[in-house]
């Protein structure tokens, strides 16, 4: 008998208890490229190893083992939630990547922007403005992986947006554009903060929302993964290169001159020139 077949009870980051669920964990797997055989071999590897008073951190560290023998590509995609974590202690290279997204999608992007509003001066993460609109992003790096931005943050951020756009809506140079606000967070939000989002028309993304446009998904779209993604950089490596402001897998290829300052030797920098390659494909 699987000890799924028990009922085996886990601890979730949050701190809920659940029974484990093998078919979400094939279904992570699948999504991040991993094949049906993968998938499964996987799966019921973890199965077979589990025991009662496991966390999910656990679980998806010993998937992430066992998925890196089989192909570091698909281990790096897999892992990409704790990579975004790592990509801290401080927000800015977070708000680099939500710049770097939103270029993707066709924006132009501004990062650390001072903005005189109506009533006070505000410093602005990340302004995004494409020919139809332009948007103000205040981004919310956390390192905990359990924690929720409650409703006292977009009630904040949507009374800055709101001073701001006073502002905006004088500046001929920005006629004709619609003005609008938005929360990017690495965690969660919780549920009245959703709620207060949605009737104020604030725009929300987390992790794992809006459904179908998260900021998984805007990730896994644009291959943008940052360079905390690589098994095959040393942490130390990781911090430097994020210091520097080099935050993506595919920024790699065009500082290698960077790589070799680190110390790094050539067999290490192809090595990692190769997962970088095989990560944004």
């Amino acid at each position: 008998m699987k000890p799924s077949d028990t009922g085996l009870i886990i601890t979730k980051h949050t701190g809920e208890r659940v029974i484990f669920d093998p078919e979400k964990l094939k279904r992570a797997l699948l999504q991040s490229g991993a094949s049906q055989g993968q998938a499964a071999k996987i799966s019921e590897e973890v199965n077979k190893r589990l025991h009662t008073g496991m966390t999910t951190r656990d679980i998806h560290q010993m998937a992430y083992r066992l998925l890196k023998k089989l192909s570091k590509r698909v281990a790096g995609r897999y892992r990409l939630k704790q990579a975004v974590m790592d990509m801290g202690p401080s927000g800015y290279p977070f708000e680099k990547l939500v710049g770097r997204l939103f270029e993707y999608k066709g924006y132009k992007s501004q990062i650390d922007v001072v903005v005189k509003g109506q009533c006070v001066t505000h410093e602005i993460d990340v302004i995004a403005q494409n020919t139809d609109e332009q948007i103000m992003v205040e981004c919310k790096f956390h390192r905990d992986a359990g924690f929720k931005s409650d409703i006292k943050i977009p009630l904040y951020i949507h009374s800055r947006f709101l001073d701001v756009r006073s502002t905006w809506e004088k500046i001929p140079g920005l006629a004709g554009l619609r003005f609008k606000g938005m929360v990017a967070t690495n965690t969660r939000f919780s549920e009245d903060a959703i709620e207060y989002a949605r009737c104020a028309g604030l725009a929300l993304l987390s992790w794992d929302y809006p459904q179908g446009d998260s900021l998984k998904e805007w990730i896994d779209g644009s291959g943008f993964h940052p360079v905390t993604s690589l098994s095959s950089l040393k942490k130390v490596y990781k911090q430097k290169l994020l210091e520097q402001g080099i935050i993506l897998c595919r920024d790699l290829a065009d500082n290698q001159e960077y790589l070799r300052h680190l110390g790094m030797d050539p067999a290490q920098i192809t090595r990692v020139l190769n997962e970088a390659e095989a990560m944004i494909k």
